[in-house]
């Protein structure tokens, strides 16, 4: 009598195994052919504040920097921007008028850092490289990664800008001090942070994910973007992927690592997104009135997005074009 393995060797080596319905089920979803030449290097980030970070990326990629180079630099665009009030200098407060910076970052090697819940640092995805370089840690927090900035050599800085701050005092007499107003009927507000994915010539992949995160929260709350596996996650050998939006909502379903592990399964960047945010909606009730946006590169250098509410856009370099492309949405 054949045993199981050597019965599933034998039927496979006929070409039967689509005669077993249980094996047809597990098996990996083909994916889709790109509807476009795909090129290295690449790279993808959300929202329009990517356009500037991605023309950064692709510039140190160019002159010779790595991968990692790449990505760090690129989100350091945002974080510098006081006219940008979701990432870094000038990033929207808490509701006690507080700025607090949450950044990750991983690299090719799989290695990963972080820093949340960091206040007076401008460039929180620098601090997080650090992390991931020096130390045996990947997730450093308050005042213990302000004070590990300090030590080598970030300075401090006032992150709340006369524009930010005048529109957090608004905020409060508008608010009664209840973080959810506006939630319901703004839900691409409050929370743009910036994931940026990089692929250089070699094919190697970094990404970076950096935010102020969501604007008004209540004091100590960190969000999905210093999460490995949540904000972030990239395989060398699969892809990578990277989210925006109502963190809740990603680290209640890992979101990130969620996208990749479906890329390993066969799926596209495109049908992974797509799956990840189907995923949030069966499981997560609050859904319909928040937003989630995923983006995702694979080792071909195909790209793919998808998110929960219309609203949401990315910005790709690749082909020597860098161009906003609007994603599509469950709703």
């Amino acid at each position: 009598m054949l045993n199981r393995r050597k019965f599933l060797e034998k039927i496979s080596a006929a070409g039967a195994v689509t005669l077993l319905p249980g094996i047809v089920k597990s098996m990996p979803v083909p994916a889709e052919a790109p509807d476009h030449d795909v090129a290295i290097p690449a790279v993808i980030s959300t929202w329009s504040h990517g356009i500037p970070a991605n023309e950064k990326a692709m510039e140190v990629m160019r002159g010779g920097g790595s991968v990692v180079d790449a990505v760090e630099q690129g989100v350091r665009i945002p974080e510098g921007d006081p006219d940008n009030r979701s990432v870094g200098l000038g990033g929207t407060p808490d509701r006690d008028g507080h700025v607090t910076l949450d950044a990750s970052i991983m690299g090719s090697d799989g290695n990963a850092g972080a820093v949340c819940f960091l206040e007076h640092i401008i460039h929180p995805i620098s601090v997080a490289r650090l992390v991931m370089e020096k130390t045996p840690h990947v997730l450093l927090a308050g005042e213990g990664a302000l004070q590990f900035a300090l030590e080598n050599g970030f300075e401090e800085h006032k992150l709340l800008t006369p524009e930010t701050e005048k529109s957090w005092k608004e905020w409060v007499k508008e608010s009664n001090y209840n973080p959810e107003v506006n939630w319901e009927d703004k839900p691409n507000e409050f929370h743009d942070t910036i994931g940026l994915l990089a692929m250089d010539e070699n094919g190697d992949m970094a990404g970076a994910c950096t935010t102020s995160g969501l604007g008004y929260k209540m004091r100590g709350r960190v969000g999905d973007s210093p999460i490995i596996g949540a904000g972030l996650f990239v395989d060398n050998e699969i892809g990578g992927a990277t989210a925006t939006g109502m963190g809740e909502l990603v680290m209640k379903t890992l979101g990130s690592f969620l996208v990749v592990e479906l890329m390993r399964q066969g799926r596209s960047p495109q049908q992974a997104c797509k799956e990840a945010v189907e995923r949030i909606v069966k499981k997560v009730p609050e859904n319909k009135i928040r937003q989630v946006g995923f983006i995702a590169m694979n080792k071909k250098g195909e790209t793919g997005a998808f998110c929960l509410q219309p609203g949401f856009n990315y910005a790709l370099h690749q082909n020597d074009e860098n161009k906003m492309i609007e994603s599509k949405s469950y709703y």
